[in-house]
């Protein structure tokens, strides 16, 4: 939320909420963000960062921080995070995601709501999960996307998260919508994987948005494009 009569100080530091777009990465955002505010601010430098990344095909809420308050990123990491996800059931992609195409269909004709809620419950708490090879994971001091976008094998750790809820939002075969409320370091294609071999049926993520980190909320968020028509309500000459 946006207070018109506010005076930012971005220098001493101030905390953005925006809603990602779809195929920007959160260095994109970052980014933008600084650079248009160095140009219109008339600097060389200004320290900016985000707590927490999301995936270039996701969507939602980042916090970005400046100057002085770029000190508070860990803190904020930390917080927990909501996510609504989309999964398409009967089907995998080597990503997780809509990055990469379909390699394989499964028949889904014994997955029923019922056994999807009973399965749901497997993945509650504190869990090993294997993040996506097509993740900015390093392994061996690259990007485990870097190996993965030129086909080479690469070995991802086992690692482990907290997931506190999931709430089935909306069933219809061979979609479903999911709520998701876990700490840091989940990666909800994961979980859409693991899903879809607990339902021994495959699954990937179609659609992912953040909509909480912590105290902060979506709603409370701005768009970039928001962000670069309405400059004179953040710098001021």
């Amino acid at each position: 939320m946006i207070d018109p009569k506010k005076n930012y100080d971005f220098i001493k530091g101030e905390i953005m909420l925006f809603d990602k777009d779809r195929t920007w990465t959160s260095f994109d955002l970052v980014r933008r963000v600084r650079n248009t505010l160095c140009k219109q601010m008339g600097i060389k430098k200004l320290k900016v960062g985000h707590a927490g990344t999301l995936d270039p095909l996701a969507t939602g809420l980042m916090i970005l921080c400046t100057g002085k308050a770029t000190k508070k990123i860990e803190q904020l990491q930390i917080g927990e995070k909501e996510y609504i996800a989309t999964l398409k059931m009967g089907a995998t992609t080597p990503s997780f995601d809509m990055e990469t195409e379909e390699d394989d269909t499964f028949d889904t004709s014994h997955v029923t709501e019922k056994l999807i809620t009973e399965k749901i419950e497997l993945f509650l708490g504190t869990i090993d999960q294997v993040p996506p090879v097509f993740s900015a994971v390093k392994v061996d001091g690259k990007r485990a996307y870097e190996y993965a976008r030129k086909g080479e094998e690469v070995k991802m750790r086992v690692k482990q998260v907290h997931i506190r809820t999931i709430e089935l939002l909306e069933y219809n075969l061979p979609y479903l919508k999911l709520k998701i409320v876990c700490g840091k370091g989940t990666y909800v294609r994961s979980l859409a994987r693991d899903l879809g071999e607990a339902l021994d049926c495959g699954a990937y993520l179609t659609e992912l948005k953040r909509t909480k980190i912590g105290k902060y909320s979506i709603e409370n968020a701005i768009t970039i494009k928001y962000f670069l028509d309405n400059l004179d309500l953040f710098v001021t000459n």
